[in-house]
């Protein structure tokens, strides 16, 4: 597969019936220690990938794109798995090696498995075939970017068995799985519950599976989430045990960890404390980091702040596992854009946080000393209670968890099931002593007959963990909702040059609009979707909003849908830009010397921009020997035209910033204008940049180029020395 070329869905879907997963088991990633990357040394770094994007600053540091040595997370579920396809592409060039999948929250309440493709709501529905399909198409990213991806879903619900046989089968590498989830925020009756954890986890063991418990909801649904740190290191103290008793090894079990609050609570002084506590109770245990999304609202600044946050408790304690947040969560949109967006951030912190533990320390006396231990203290007591009232089915029966008192405080609003009620409740049998299942991966009792082979299964020639021909492949059940007919519908997007905005799903049409009233916010909402109607957008909505002064000014985000879609067959670009090496260039100037005079024009003050452009400093164009004089900001426009006469320039480089009224395209013209008033046009090259710059709407000032936003001196000595061959072969 070929980076420029798109991602081709039919095929991904050809031959499914056949396909073969590469690889089972879950993957770490290669650490490098001492790692050397663009004069930098790393600390905390693992294998740099063969394809990648960069952080948008790389470009000021070679284009290096150092990977921490921490698996980051990025969550997907829009629905539409073959949308999700592309963004997991999107994702691993990004730096993503561990790509969940979210199912759709009805599915736990299913009984066996889903078979097709349909589309989801909240999720997306768990199939062997959308499984097949995605697996398939990491296993191609994979080769893209050079790096093994996890894959990664939910062993939970009344089907769980069922599922975590089909991951087993599917090359699934990681899932959660944690029969609390179950009993807690589904209500699935807790005998069933545990007794198909068993069963799940043992085939998960085989499989080799990375599983993440789900203690972390308690966070999300406590009153004060700050209350159940010590009910949180009970529950993922017992699904640990839990998980290690049904077979599965230390090294493959990870804990589910979410800092408690968010600012504007005294964040670090309630958080770091409880991961240290966290971390050495479980130091035997691998350590997922997941963000706190319990208070987050629409502002993606606000998310953004919290992730950093988290992540800093990350590195000053421990995470195999850093997962993100889109930083959207409070709108519960799963966009492209800010799956992209979280893996940058995590990314930019954990590397900017690259050696943290080289330069500091979390104290171990003090206030640190006293709160881990109280948390410890009271996460003991709670287990104890627990044991005393008869374990944890009583425990939970009686509403210990979720209670919004800190242990032993209780306020009596816990969550409460009953041991012989919820869903899938009395369906529990003993099995008889001659019970005899001929698989593989199975927990219990298994008859007298398991002691004559290596595994059951070989009474019958290997089950389909083994024998892969005895799976049974079902395609699509529904012949509306399935991925055919939403292929279909989508026909003039796939392979062909018409495209149209989106979102989250192919040619959505969803465009996002960013505006600032000067008003209340209740009138500027009503305002934004007037303002939206008048645009011709279609189903404006305000999905953000954000109070900047109760009279003066309301910021507004507001979604809509455009009506059109556009040909790229029928858009014209302007060419490429030929970069010289530095070599072509030197040699030219050596025997063709260059003299520029440089300002920022009108009434701007920016400077820093050009100064990178000039200065031998930034590797600007100086460094290849090009004399140049710099006249300042705020330079007149007849001033630096006088300039240019008065030192027989060969160009003259104008730097502008300020855009209001487009005074940077009437200056440029303003430039070209006088140039040509004082006879000196055709003898000087004009050239302009800056941040707003359009290199079209420049040229057609006068001026004989523009360069925008990330321009390097490099560029603009190309320029001058190719227009300067050009010239003297005149």
């Amino acid at each position: 597969m070929k980076a420029s070329d798109k991602l081709n869905i039919r095929n991904i879907l050809k031959d499914l019936d056949i396909y073969v997963p590469r690889r089972h088991g879950w993957t770490w990633r290669k650490r490098v220690p001492n790692l050397e990357m663009g004069g930098h040394q790393y600390s905390d770094s693992s294998e740099p990938l063969t394809q990648s994007v960069p952080l948008p600053a790389a470009k000021y540091f070679g284009n290096i794109d150092p990977q921490p040595d921490s698996v980051i997370t990025t969550e997907i579920a829009s629905g539409r798995f073959e949308d999700d396809i592309r963004r997991m592409r999107m994702a691993a060039w990004h730096g993503a090696d561990h790509i969940m999948v979210i199912r759709t929250a009805g599915q736990s309440h299913f009984d066996g498995l889903i078979e097709g493709t349909p589309q989801g709501v909240g999720g997306v529905p768990i199939t062997r075939k959308q499984v097949r399909a995605q697996r398939k198409a990491l296993d191609l990213i994979e080769d893209e970017v050079g790096r093994p991806i996890n894959y990664h879903s939910y062993v939970s619900g009344v089907a769980g068995p069922d599922i975590a046989v089909m991951f087993a089968e599917e090359g699934v590498n990681g899932a959660h799985q944690d029969p609390q989830y179950n009993v807690l925020y589904r209500n699935i009756n807790m005998v069933r519950s545990f007794v198909d954890a068993a069963e799940s986890k043992c085939i998960m063991a085989w499989a080799d599976m990375l599983q993440i418990d789900g203690a972390h909801n308690a966070n999300a649904t406590a009153v004060i989430a700050e209350k159940v740190m010590p009910e949180l290191l009970v529950q993922h103290g017992i699904n640990c045990l839990f998980s290690v008793k049904s077979g599965m090894k230390k090294e493959n079990i990870a804990l589910s960890t979410v800092p408690p609050t968010a600012s504007p609570a005294p964040d670090l002084k309630i958080n770091l404390p409880y991961a240290v506590a966290l971390r050495d109770f479980f130091s035997e245990y691998k350590m997922r980091a997941q963000m706190n999304t319990k208070y987050m609202e629409s502002s993606t600044r606000e998310a953004t702040v919290t992730h950093v946050m988290n992540m800093l408790i990350s590195k000053l304690t421990s995470a195999d596992i850093q997962s993100t947040i889109t930083p959207d969560e409070g709108r519960n949109v799963p966009w492209h854009m800010y799956n992209v967006e979280a893996l940058d951030t995590a990314k930019q912190t954990l590397t900017a946080l690259d050696g943290l533990k080289e330069l500091v320390e979390v104290r171990s006396d003090g206030y640190m000393k006293k709160t881990v231990r109280e948390i410890k203290e009271r996460a003991i007591l709670f287990l104890e209670e627990l044991l005393e009232v008869g374990g944890y089915f009583e425990a939970v029966e009686q509403g210990f968890f979720i209670d919004s008192g800190i242990y032993p405080e209780r306020n009596g609003d816990g969550i409460s099931r009953k041991i012989n009620g919820g869903i899938g409740a009395g369906t529990v049998y003993p099995r008889d002593r001659d019970y005899f299942a001929p698989v593989t991966a199975h927990f219990g009792h298994n008859s007298k007959l398991y002691e004559y082979f290596n595994s059951p299964s070989e009474l019958i020639g290997g089950c389909t963990l083994e024998d892969r021909k005895k799976i049974i492949y079902i395609d699509e059940l529904d012949e509306n909702d399935n991925v055919n007919k939403r292929l279909q519908e989508k026909e003039e997007f796939l392979d062909s040059s018409i495209i149209k905005p989106e979102v989250e799903w192919l040619g959505d049409g969803i465009i996002v609009l960013d505006m600032t009233l000067p008003t209340s916010v209740r009138y500027a909402e009503a305002a934004a979707i007037k303002i939206a109607e008048k645009m011709n957008l279609e189903d404006p909505e305000v999905i953000h909003k954000e109070l900047l002064h109760p009279a003066e000014a309301t910021r507004i985000q507001v979604k809509a849908r455009v009506n059109f879609s556009v040909d790229l067959s029928e858009i014209k670009l302007p060419p490429v830009q030929i970069v010289l090496s530095d070599e072509e260039i030197k040699d030219f100037i050596k025997k063709h010397p260059l003299k520029i005079v440089a300002g920022t024009i009108g009434e701007d003050e920016h400077s820093v921009g050009l100064r990178e452009i000039i200065d031998i400093k930034h590797g600007g164009i100086e460094k290849y020997g090009i004399e140049c004089t710099y006249l300042g900001t705020s330079v007149p426009v007849n001033k630096i035209v006088d300039a240019a006469v008065e030192i027989e320039a060969d160009a003259i480089l104008i730097s502008t910033i300020i855009s209001h009224d487009e005074i940077h395209y009437k200056n440029m013209k303003k430039v070209h204008d006088y140039a040509v008033e004082r006879g000196i046009r055709e003898k000087v090259l004009i050239i302009a940049g800056g941040t707003q710059v359009v290199p079209e709407l420049a040229f057609a000032t006068g001026v004989d180029i523009g360069f925008g936003r990330g321009t390097k001196g490099s560029e603009v000595a190309s320029f001058l020395v190719r227009r300067k061959k050009e010239i003297l072969k005149q």
